[in-house]
């Protein structure tokens, strides 16, 4: 028999546990693309206006340390899955140049939706092969953890062979470019609010300023910088938007915002490219101008506001964080990379977990970061197992020239990698160099497997070295 106080006992637990869904905080990520460390105002920008954002950083922490990877692919897996992107199991079991992330890896999505989370994908998604024609669909963000989708399945490399898709179905083909920052942040919006009352997870990726670049007629022709100009600040007004909207409906106390880039610059072309600011070289280089990238983290009474933290956090933290921000668990049967850096941005501490980073381009191990410190290993300008990113002129002349001897630099003193200390320091070397092995032997170089990398498909043998193919 079921007396009067269990069932008063049992009413009060369901109420209990519907407070605490409730108060689950919601997260809105917006991954910039190809957005440099020196493009936005509050970094150093001269000539291109992003009030927005600056208030963002205003009201919120901005980081100076935050490392992505050096192109777009790889930097998004690293996001969704905590893990380096050497580590990540892909579909066939190869190693793609951008990861084609196998199914059996568990997303960011994937972690917050067991805990209550409707999730959205809106942009770019470039996890199911690097093309918008010749896609995997059953790859695409319905099948990684999405409540629903709207966006393109690659880059915008190209104007006539974009597709904007929504839920895995192609909706226009091309996609009309000038148009998506705006009607991205307006699918973001009718997101937010259909599920203000329910815990959400935005995971928001303009394709811009990525070239082939579009601005709409409002911001066409405005900014002091060009057409990429254009761009950045039509990003900022949208990023306003957001902001806006959510301190609208009441939820500014219950919401968090990471705004970040997936790499450093596009330096081809000077006037559709970006800046890297003080930092040296761009995209597809593992100088710091290709992974150091502006990074604000948002949450007015609970992130402290105006705080500028130079302490090493990577996109591999931001699924742990979150997960330990929503209550949720991410994945505890495998190796995550990432690390739960809540402490810090609530300024709970002012000490980073992190304290190390290893900086990949595709397979290649090119330097490692301890502390201040960080060394470039020896290899050659242009390694064959590299190739098909050897086209690239992102990386100046002088910094794809062989590295004969191991470069030191004190990234505190000199972010811009000017004065090679290597010759002062033998011992940081020495030390960084067995930490360079130690990083081979767990997640491999251009021509070893390292013993913590994944494989889901079925295979004959393990390989012996990473199996690249673009």
């Amino acid at each position: 028999m079921i007396t009067r106080r269990a069932l008063l006992q049992t009413g009060a637990a369901a109420l209990l546990g519907h407070a605490a869904a409730s108060t689950k905080p919601n997260f809105i990520l917006i991954y910039a693309d190809d957005l440099g460390y020196g493009d936005v105002g509050v970094y150093g920008s001269p000539n291109i206006r992003t009030p927005r954002i600056d208030q963002l950083a205003q009201e919120g922490t901005r980081l100076t340390s935050f490392y992505a990877q050096p192109i777009c692919g790889p930097s998004r897996t690293a996001l969704m899955t905590g893990c380096y992107p050497m580590r990540v199991a892909e579909h066939g079991n190869k190693k793609h140049l951008h990861p084609v992330l196998h199914t059996k890896e568990v997303t960011l999505a994937e972690v917050l939706k067991p805990a209550g989370y409707a999730t959205a994908m809106i942009g770019k998604w470039d996890m199911a092969g690097h093309s918008n024609i010749a896609y995997k669909p059953d790859l695409l963000p319905m099948q990684q953890g999405y409540d629903m989708q709207f966006g393109t399945p690659s880059s915008n490399d190209s104007v006539t062979q974009t597709v904007l898709m929504r839920d895995g179905k192609v909706i226009e083909n091309p996609a009309v470019q000038a148009t998506l920052t705006q009607r991205y942040t307006d699918e973001a919006l009718r997101f937010i609010e259909r599920n203000r009352k329910q815990p959400f997870f935005v995971y928001l990726c303009p394709n811009m300023p990525h070239t082939a670049l579009a601005a709409s007629d409002k911001f066409r022709g405005k900014s002091k910088r060009g057409l990429f100009g254009d761009c950045v600040e039509e990003l900022d007004f949208n990023v306003g938007r957001i902001v806006d909207t959510v301190k609208k409906l009441g939820l500014a106390k219950n919401t968090y915002i990471l705004f970040t880039s997936d790499n450093g610059p596009w330096l081809v072309k000077k006037e559709e490219g970006g800046s890297a600011g003080p930092l040296r070289s761009g995209k597809v280089s593992t100088w710091e101008g290709g992974v150091r990238v502006p990074c604000i983290f948002w949450g007015p009474g609970r992130i402290p506001a105006s705080r500028v933290c130079s302490e090493l956090v990577a996109t591999l933290d931001v699924m742990p964080t979150f997960a330990a921000l929503a209550g949720a668990q991410p994945p505890k049967e495998r190796v995550i990379d990432g690390m739960n850096v809540s402490d810090l941005l609530l300024g709970k501490t002012d000490k980073s977990p992190r304290t190390t980073y290893h900086y990949y381009l595709w397979t290649h191990l090119q330097a490692v970061r301890k502390g201040k410190w960080k060394l470039h290993v020896t290899r050659p300008g242009q390694p064959e197992w590299i190739m098909p990113l050897l086209r690239t002129r992102h990386i100046d002349e002088t910094d794809a020239r062989d590295i004969a001897q191991p470069l030191l630099y004190d990234l505190d003193a000199d972010p811009g990698e000017r004065y090679d200390l290597a010759a002062k320091h033998p011992d940081v070397v020495k030390e960084l160099l067995a930490h360079a092995e130690q990083v081979r032997e767990d997640l491999g170089d251009y021509n070893r497997l390292g013993r913590n990398v994944r494989f889901f498909d079925p295979m004959e043998a393990r390989p012996t070295e990473p199996q690249r193919t673009v």
